[in-house]
This record gives structure tokens, sequence and C-alpha cells, in this order.
């Protein structure tokens, strides 16, 4: 499977009661990513903008995308910098549903 192959499926809700991805899964999805790390059990990303302003309007586009999809990251912004991480809160880990809004997040930069 490929990021593109990633950004055409869609979350599924997760309620729990279904196993985190053990960390070979994770590092399986994580390679169709660009630029994503694991850490401490979940993928983050940095993107930096030319300003506050750029990266606000970015993030507008984030938040709409999150809504459809049902699944929201964690945000962490300072003037310029975004970081995105994500992680499946109802399963203390990594579902498949992180990944696929990863792809579909830096489809949108």
């Amino acid at each position: 499977m490929s990021e593109s192959k990633l950004i055409q499926k869609k979350c599924k809700p997760c309620e729990g009661g279904v196993p985190a991805l053990s960390p070979e899964q994770a590092q399986r999805f994580l390679k169709m990513l660009k630029g994503w790390k694991l850490v401490s059990g979940r993928i983050e990303k940095d993107y930096i903008f030319k300003d506050f302003v750029d990266a606000s309007s970015w993030l507008e586009k984030i938040k709409f995308l999150a809504e459809a999809e049902g699944h929201h990251p964690d945000i962490h912004w300072t003037w310029n910098k975004i970081t995105l991480v994500l992680w499946t809160h109802a399963i203390n880990g990594l579902s498949e549903n992180d990944f696929i809004l990863a792809a579909k997040i830096d489809s949108l930069k």
C-alpha cells in the first residue's frame, strides 16, 4: 500500500475494544508517509510556514479535514511552526486511522 492508497481510505470510528497496531505494523504504515516519525507510540510531524497567518490558514484546512474524517490530531502551534501528533485515544495507541489522516493532511500542504 502507498500514501495515495491511504488517501483514498476513510477513517473508521474507533470506540476501543480493538488492539493498537504492533510496532512492526506501525513501521510498515510509517514507510508510506513522508517526514512523519514514530515517537512514544504516536506519529508526529513538524510543518513550517512563512508566518503566523500562513500557518493559521493551513490549520483551518486541517480543522475541516479532521471533522470530515472524525479523527483529530493533537496540535502544537508556535508562530510559524505547527507540530501535529496522531494516535487513537480510544485504544491508547496507533491505528490505521492515524496513518490515513496523516496522508490526507500531507496532501493539503
